[in-house]
């Protein structure tokens, strides 16, 4: 080897070739650093989305989630997620397959907190604490007008919107012997609203569960026994429960049939009352003259519709009259409820002078 090779193997680089090789290496730890990073975001992305499917804990905050009539079991789901409630709906649903009651969760407004698992947001759901009932009562016995009156007061919508939906009463699902009458067929009970019905969605609702009391009670099975139409029995039946107590249906049923089957007029204050729209129970002189087709003094036969809802006691009662031939009956005492029937009429005007002079004393206290 030359000395001038020497020289050159065992001295030091020139200073432009370090450089380049000092700037490879920083390229090379760059792209690796690059690399391992890209690895390591895509590890923790898949970790993420295997692992963080579902929140831990019970949550913070709150917010209202809304349930709406016949939402399933994964609508609701979406609903939370929508809030921040759940983080999956898959969490959620898993929650819901281990708990039997899930089934149960109705429509209303359930107050909730975010950030919730899916089995605390389950378990909370099915605390009836969480749970806003918008709750609207029907007594026996109520006017179209007054269930409208009530259901407006409930639900915040207006009498109006009731009004215009029973302008289109083949859209409510009555039957068809009702031939388009709604009187006498928003049915009395408890009933617990969502929130988000329309005027029709609720009158919907009683009118179907009316028809679940007729089913009960064999109205159209029923009527032909008593010889009259399923429509007629429930105009019965509206009478009784406007004229009589539970106990005495039964025989002011037997009362009115005995006074139709002998073209007797039913004589009937609760129908005057009716087409006064009052609900006075003694009239007077003028009242009892008004010319309506509902008034039963002036009219013989049953009037034109039902005069009120009915509960299912006052319907059955109409189907099942009790054996007797009673053709008047006096409540000589409502305070008290005693009501008392006779076949004669002088003893019915003997009944009805005890009925006023039980309420003149009543009025002197």
């Amino acid at each position: 080897m030359s000395q001038l090779n020497a020289m050159m193997s065992s001295g030091p680089l020139p200073p432009s070739r370090n450089r380049r090789s000092i700037s490879r290496r920083i390229v090379l730890g760059v792209i690796l650093l690059c690399v391992v990073g890209l690895i390591w975001g895509g590890f923790s992305v898949m970790r993420t989305s295997t692992t963080t499917s579902d929140y831990v804990g019970a949550g913070t905050g709150e917010v209202v989630v809304l349930v709406e009539r016949g939402d399933s079991l994964r609508v609701i789901a979406e609903r939370l997620r929508s809030a921040d409630v759940i983080l999956s709906v898959d969490a959620f649903l898993t929650a819901v397959n281990a708990e039997e009651r899930a089934s149960g969760i109705g429509p209303g407004k359930y107050t909730m907190r975010k950030q919730m698992s899916g089995s605390e947001a389950l378990a909370l759901m099915l605390d009836s604490t969480s749970r806003e009932l918008n709750q609207m009562v029907l007594p026996e016995g109520l006017t179209l007008d007054e269930t409208v009156a009530i259901a407006s007061k409930t639900t915040g919508l207006s009498k109006a919107n009731y009004k215009n939906a029973l302008k289109v009463p083949n859209e409510l699902g009555l039957p068809t012997w009702a031939a388009s009458r709604p009187e006498g067929f928003m049915f009395p009970a408890t009933y617990d609203l969502s929130g988000d019905e329309t005027a029709a969605d609720v009158l919907r609702v009683l009118v179907q569960r009316f028809g679940q009391a007729s089913s009960d009670v064999g109205l159209e099975s029923r009527a032909g026994a008593v010889g009259r139409t399923p429509y007629e029995v429930l105009i019965v039946a509206s009478l009784l429960q406007a004229e009589g107590l539970p106990n005495d249906f039964a025989k002011v049923a037997r009362v009115i049939y005995n006074r139709l089957d002998t073209q007797m007029p039913l004589q009937l204050d609760s129908t005057v009352s009716y087409a006064l729209g009052i609900n006075d129970i003694v009239l007077n002189e003028d009242q009892l003259a008004t010319d309506s087709p509902y008034n039963t003094y002036i009219y013989k036969g049953l009037p034109p519709t039902p005069i009120n809802s009915p509960g299912e006691a006052a319907i059955d009662s109409a189907l099942a009259p009790a054996k007797g031939k009673w053709l008047y009956f006096v409540t000589i005492d409502p305070e008290n409820g005693v009501t008392k029937f006779t076949k004669s009429y002088d003893k019915f005007l003997k009944l009805k002078a005890e009925f006023q002079d039980n309420l003149a004393k009543s009025a002197s206290e």
